[in-house]
């Protein structure tokens, strides 16, 4: 199915979407697409929706599968995130919905052996109704041969330089077991980044309700939501590994010409596994064995 519009999907009934769970691309440009979709695909979800403005699209056999529907729509603008998340969780309650842009590919542990009906299982059998990510950078080894930093078989990630904050409310108040995560080149090349897009924690995997919405600071307005464990253990957890970072930064005109090597002495090759992405602290998996 094609949406011409955002309105258009806004507008159309849910009843034709099956059920989930449910994943959202939003493609703002063409760099990874199609992998990104398979990515999803592959992990198990039902439905995968792209957005994306004319121009950018996935190969007929794809789409022939009947898994993917596109909406078209100028994936540059402010809010479109929250736009499309919140109309789908709006459409779909109690389903669950993951939302990525493309050059970003979900882990969570075991997900090479485990799909992730599996792991929204497990999760609501914890009495848990989301999974927090963690965006962990990916870069190419090679700027010279990969300008916009984008290599999926030579992707090196930071091994270490992860950090944690307090999080506190607009009254000043410390939000119970809620933090503000930071690392990888939003805090390497923070001088970048404006410091509201600096964090790398995401609410990326969560299961929609009725009046639930997406903030602009990709929490939800439900608080236990946005917890990274649930009160009497840890809670299993997930990466989003993604290329969109380094990609901005070789793109933006204030950082493309300062930066000439994402690499440094911490830098790992991404092996596109969960183990290695456990074995570095960077996802959790809980009571799941």
């Amino acid at each position: 199915m094609i949406y011409p519009s955002l309105g258009a999907f806004r507008a159309a009934p849910s009843s034709g979407f099956g059920k989930g769970p449910f994943a959202i691309v939003i493609a703002e440009d063409a760099v990874e697409v199609t992998s990104t979709v398979m990515h999803v695909l592959q992990l198990g979800f039902a439905r995968v929706f792209l957005v994306a403005p004319e121009g950018v699209s996935l190969s007929d056999e794809i789409i022939a599968g009947g898994q993917v529907d596109i909406i078209r729509h100028r994936t540059r603008q402010p809010g479109v995130t929250q736009q499309v998340v919140n109309i789908l969780i709006a459409k779909v309650p109690e389903e669950w919905i993951h939302y990525c842009f493309n050059g970003e590919y979900l882990f969570f542990p075991f997900c090479e052996d485990r799909n992730i009906g599996e792991a929204v299982t497990f999760v609501m059998e914890e009495r848990r109704n989301s999974i927090l990510t963690y965006v962990i950078d990916l870069y190419a080894d090679d700027l010279t041969a990969y300008p916009d930093a984008v290599s999926l078989d030579t992707a090196h990630m930071d091994s270490s330089g992860y950090y944690a904050a307090t999080r506190r409310d607009q009254e000043d108040t410390v939000l119970e077991r809620q933090l503000n995560f930071y690392g990888g080149l939003r805090w390497r090349f923070e001088e970048h980044v404006p410091e509201p897009k600096r964090k790398i924690d995401r609410v990326g995997l969560f299961q929609a309700q009725h009046g639930l919405q997406l903030r602009d600071d990709n929490t939800l307005n439900d608080e236990e939501m946005n917890t990274y464990a649930c009160p009497w253990h840890h809670s299993l957890s997930a990466a989003l590994c993604s290329f969109r970072v380094a990609k901005a930064l070789r793109t933006n005109p204030g950082s493309r010409h300062e930066i000439t090597d994402f690499r440094w002495h911490k830098s790992a090759r991404f092996q596109w596994s969960s183990q290695q992405l456990m074995q570095l602290g960077l996802m959790e998996p809980g009571q799941w064995f």
